[in-house]
Parts: structure tokens; C-alpha cells; sequence
């Protein structure tokens, strides 16, 4: 699992890469900040929250998807400028949160319209899911574990809601996308508690050995 855990990450940072690269290095030419493009990523969510609301889904994953792929730019941007920051680090993963956040609350409004309460539920699931997954994290940063372990980052919950956006117009595709999110997130709330777990078993451990 550790192996395992270990290719993915390194996957997800080949990925990222490949695909902000050519954008960056144009970027780099311009006056655009990363705190620019984390301020307009989450701008892009609220308009996606308000597209969701008024019932024009596949136009919203469209908008999701380029907030998503603006979410990737800012942190490759700054790191290519040398402009990280450990504020600009706190900001992007606040703002992260909030659009989030923003994104599932569109989804619980537009369910709440519809009277669909087993949906709305699942984005009540989703939203205490996801939220957990970072806590774990921050948490454990705090204690000194670096945690980015875990099969379900954010990364994969917003590809698989752009995907459930993108075809809503099959038969309950949003709704099996909520459904993956919840239950997949809480899998990772489980990977990273079981990995913080060990690690901190391990620190005592070595107390005890006097090493």
C-alpha cells in the first residue's frame, strides 16, 4: 500500500506538470501572480456554484474544469518564479476549501430545488468527507508528519465531479459521482488517520529504545 501510495503521488506531480508547463513558462512573460490566479480560480467556482443552481450543469463542469486547471497553474507559477510563500501556501489551501465548498453547496441548493433529498444528503456526505481529508493532513503537519498520503485528494474529487457535471444528462451520473466522492473520501480520512497512526506508534517506539 505504501508503494503504492507512493507511485500515486508521484503520478499526480508528473501529471501536474505535463500539463501547466507550456502554460507556465508563457505565464512567466506576463504581470499574472499566482495569488491572481488562486483569486480568479475561485471566482470561476462561484460562477460554477451559480450555473449548478440554475440548472446549466455541463456549462458548470466546463467552468470547474478551468478552475481546476487554474488551481494546478498558481502553485507551478509561483515555484517557477520563485515566489513561494508560506502565506501564499495558507491562502491557496483556504481558498481551495472555500471553493470547494462553495462548488457542493451549489450542488445541495440545486438538489433542495428539485426536492431530492438522498442527493442532498450525499452532498452533505461529500462536503464532511472532504473537508476531513485536508484536516487529517493539517493536523498532521502541525505534529511534524508530512501526510499527503491517501487514494482521494483533491485532484481526484474534482475530476470526478467535473466528470459527473459533464454528464448529467445520463440518468443520476451527478449522483453516482457524489456517491464516489463520499465514499472514497472517507477511505482517505481512514488511509491518512491509519498513516499518522504509524507514524506516531513508530516515534514512541524509538523513545522507548532510547534512539
Amino acid at each position: 500500500m505504501k508503494l503504492l501510495m507512493t507511485r500515486l503521488i508521484e503520478l499526480r506531480k508528473v501529471a501536474a506538470n505535463y500539463l501547466t508547463r507550456p502554460v507556465v513558462k508563457f505565464l512567466a512573460r506576463t504581470a499574472v501572480t499566482p495569488d491572481f490566479l488562486t483569486i480568479l480560480s475561485s471566482l470561476l467556482a462561484v460562477g460554477a456554484a451559480v450555473l449548478i443552481i440554475t440548472n446549466h450543469l455541463v456549462a458548470a463542469g466546463l467552468v470547474v474544469l478551468a478552475a481546476g486547471f487554474l488551481d494546478m497553474l498558481d502553485g507551478a507559477l509561483a515555484r517557477h518564479n520563485n515566489q513561494s510563500s508560506r502565506f501564499g501556501a495558507v491562502l491557496d489551501s483556504t481558498i481551495d476549501r472555500i471553493s470547494e465548498a462553495v462548488l457542493l453547496f451549489g450542488i445541495l441548493v440545486f438538489y433542495t430545488i428539485h426536492q431530492a433529498v438522498l442527493p442532498a444528503i450525499l452532498v452533505y456526505v461529500a462536503l464532511i468527507g472532504s473537508v476531513l481529508v485536508s484536516y487529517i493532513r493539517a493536523r498532521a503537519e502541525v505534529v511534524g508528519i508530512d501526510c499527503r498520503v491517501g487514494l482521494f485528494t483533491r485532484a481526484e474529487r474534482v475530476f470526478v465531479l467535473v466528470m459527473g457535471l459533464l454528464f448529467s444528462w445520463l440518468d443520476n451520473a451527478l449522483v453516482i459521482a457524489l456517491a464516489v466522492i463520499a465514499v472514497f473520501s472517507f477511505f482517505t480520512v481512514w488511509q491518512r488517520l491509519f498513516y499518522v497512526w504509524r507514524q506516531t506508534r513508530s516515534d514512541f517506539e524509538k523513545k522507548e529504545r532510547g534512539e
